[in-house]
């Protein structure tokens, strides 16, 4: 369970939610992880955390949809810590329910800046300062919403999860053989702040509908992350990891 031990590790939007679960399973691990973030308060939250299971951390204001605030945080880390072995590209954002006719025009920059734009940057930066070194784990949260589009009234968050995986894919071929493993993680029915801000209004129904009849954890997640991201996985690349209680087998 030190697997990562003098290791440095990057999740965004690590806060809350599964960055927040994936942050402790990677502390708990040995890492130094870094919670990058808009949220100041529930960032430094979880630093105690970390901090409360005895591992290392920090917080660092980051606006993923500005591609300034993007480059300071990697320039910060490689200057603090020398070094970074892995990322978490967690952050995303979840549009109102409404129909695609009825949707907020607006809302369409604001899901896809957050959810492929801060990827695809934040690839950049991590990709060249991995392959430079020659090695380095990169997961980034995608959906199974980009898979098999479950939600109607999320069609934008639908369109930029697959978007999101495309890029992940690519960027996987591109950079296997410079020893940099990129994967995604596809959650399901998972319980966070956002999932529930989408206005689910049975949930035991929505849980009676997966093949382990419950709702998914952060946790759950989390341990699906640390894997695709450890030496335990060394030959997994460019893959969708469904971590969604057997929805996409439905």
């Amino acid at each position: 369970m030190r697997d990562f031990a003098g290791k440095v590790v990057l999740v965004t939007g690590g806060a809350t939610g599964i960055g927040r679960a994936s942050a402790l399973a990677f502390g708990r691990r040995g890492a130094l992880v870094v919670i990058a973030g808009r949220r100041r308060a529930e960032g430094e939250q979880a630093v105690k955390a970390l901090t409360g299971i005895g591992a290392a951390g920090r917080f660092i204001a980051a606006d993923v949809t500005r591609p300034v605030e993007i480059e300071a945080l990697h320039r910060t880390i490689i200057a603090d810590h020398g070094k970074l072995d892995v990322a978490f590209n967690n952050a995303g954002y979840q549009e109102p329910r409404a129909p695609v006719a009825e949707q907020d025009p607006g809302l369409y920059d604001t899901v896809f800046d957050t959810n492929v734009r801060s990827v695809y940057l934040c690839l950049q930066h991590q990709i060249r300062h991995m392959a430079a070194r020659g090695s380095g784990a990169i997961i980034v949260n995608a959906s199974v919403s980009g898979l098999r589009n479950p939600n109607p009234g999320l069609a934008l968050y639908a369109a930029s999860k697959a978007a999101t995986i495309s890029l992940t894919r690519s960027a996987a071929m591109e950079y296997a053989e410079k020893g940099v493993r990129i994967n995604a993680v596809a959650p399901g029915r998972v319980v966070t702040d956002m999932m529930l801000a989408s206005r689910i209004m049975d949930m035991g129904a929505v849980a009676a509908g997966l093949p382990l009849r419950r709702m998914g954890r952060p946790e759950e997640v989390a341990e699906a992350v640390a894997w695709l991201a450890s030496d335990a996985a060394p030959f997994i690349v460019g893959h969708v990891l469904n971590a969604d209680g057997g929805f996409m087998s439905l």
